[in-house]
């Protein structure tokens, strides 16, 4: 229960931190897996008990302080992992078809621009202020309405 709920906790605040330091992560990855996963991780060497589990190891509060020394050094070598590789994996995918869409497209939105697909309607093909607004994006809501969609 204390590992549950200080995840929680956790996650919860490392996902709003997001926009105080500006990061760009729609999905909370870092928030909920980095975070929660780091705090799982440590916790491990702190909670784990032979009692529950014989094959494992005593953790910190047990009297193994090596098990959370040995976590640690798992959270440190799997954060760098996953940042190197990251790194390289971002470097093929910009080599080969970029990593950011156009401004244009960015404004219309993606799920217009690469999707062709609208995600908010205002019922009967409206887009509330989009419909009659100037602009590219307004420009874009119209078209939409425009071109006919194959039926999934």
């Amino acid at each position: 229960m204390m590992i549950g709920g200080l995840a929680g906790f956790l996650c919860y605040n490392a996902c709003n931190l997001k926009s105080r330091l500006g990061y760009d992560d729609s999905l909370d990855v870092v928030g909920v897996h980095g975070v929660g996963g780091t705090w799982g991780a440590i916790a491990t060497g702190l909670f784990a008990s032979k009692a529950v589990n014989d094959g494992g190891a005593d953790g910190l509060f047990y009297g193994n302080p090596g098990q959370l020394w040995t976590q640690i050094v798992a959270v440190v070598a799997s954060i760098l992992l996953a940042a190197v590789m990251t790194a390289v994996i971002l470097k093929v995918v910009d080599a080969l078809v970029g990593l950011r869409v156009s401004e244009e497209d960015e404004v219309a939105g993606l799920d217009l621009s690469q999707h062709s697909e609208t995600a908010y309607t205002g019922g009967s093909g409206s887009y509330g202020e989009f419909s009659t607004g100037t602009g590219a994006f307004a420009d874009a809501m119209r078209a939409a309405d425009a071109k006919p969609r194959p039926a999934h």
